[in-house]
């Protein structure tokens, strides 16, 4: 059994927090499981850990109630592990380590909304071709939970912007001076243009932002949107993806970028960086007529 080191400091919420997850090996368990995995052997291939090491760690979160342990099978009995309330409340700290990781170790230490084409950020988003998209839900304009991924058309287009509002003076103070942040409005306004020829090609467009559902709503009814807008405020479809961020006014942000996913929730397409909207717009559109 491991031996760890207990952090007994009871006045100090981040000493209690480490001692749940402060094993490297933790917070990568709690990634994967964000990202769909939840069979021993999924985490085992994915993270090249020992048997012994990883049933140790297993056995810890399920102890901290960040993991809860589900049988799937009789015969032999095999267990699944599943995020808790509790785990998936550790999203934003991982989505915060990946931000600080990209902007600092990977980029020049720079809040941005975009990346460089040849970028390792880039990279990692393109590398999504061929990920499935696990099964979640988010919340949207109108009260209800939505699948970001249409089952009524062969494809959906999911277009992840920073933040757009109804009114100009709730956009965050100095925005308009990050690299990329700019351009939300007329994004969506371009997609709302083009709908007809997405859905004749049998595409559902579905925007994605970090923002509150109300904030959306009010956006949508002001530009007239008929498509979903859905808000990843909890984090969820962006640590399933990995998606890039950065943090404005005190809140992580998606950068632009736009998935289209087929059906299947197979992602075939990966458009990041997108610096000229009406273009990634057209590029989204090609893909999915590419698709038929």
């Amino acid at each position: 059994m491991a031996q760890r080191t207990r952090l007994d400091d009871a006045d100090c919420s981040i000493a209690q927090a480490l001692d749940v997850v402060g094993d490297w090996w933790t917070l990568l368990i709690v990634r994967d499981a964000a990202r769909g995995m939840h069979r021993f052997e999924d985490f085992q291939r994915e993270l090249g850990v020992s048997r012994k090491v990883l049933a140790e760690r297993l056995r810890l979160l399920v102890e901290a109630e960040v993991l809860v342990r589900e049988p799937y099978q009789d015969r032999p009995v095999r267990h699944a592990y599943r995020l808790t309330p509790r785990g998936r409340a550790l999203l934003p700290v991982l989505v915060a380590l990946q931000d600080w990781g990209d902007t600092w170790i990977l980029g020049e230490g720079e809040m941005t909304a975009t990346t460089e084409t040849a970028s390792r950020e880039a990279a990692r988003m393109h590398g999504l071709r061929g990920t499935r998209l696990p099964e979640l839900l988010l919340p949207d304009r109108f009260g209800g939970m939505t699948d970001p991924v249409s089952a009524e058309t062969a494809f959906t287009v999911l277009y992840c912007f920073p933040g757009a509002y109804a009114r100009a003076e709730a956009y965050p103070p100095g925005w308009a001076s990050i690299p990329g942040a700019r351009g939300c409005t007329f994004e969506s306004c371009t997609y709302r243009d083009q709908l007809a020829e997405f859905t004749a090609a049998g595409a559902a467009v579905h925007g994605v932002s970090t923002q509150r559902p109300d904030e959306q709503r009010d956006f949508a009814e002001k530009e007239g949107l008929r498509f979903a807008l859905l808000s990843d405020a909890e984090l969820a479809l962006t640590a399933a993806l990995r998606l890039p961020t950065f943090r404005a006014a005190g809140v992580s942000r998606l950068k632009r970028l736009t998935l289209v996913v087929g059906r299947d929730r197979v992602v075939r397409e990966v458009l990041y960086p997108v610096r000229d909207i009406e273009a990634g717009v057209a590029a989204a559109l090609a893909a999915v007529r590419a698709g038929d």
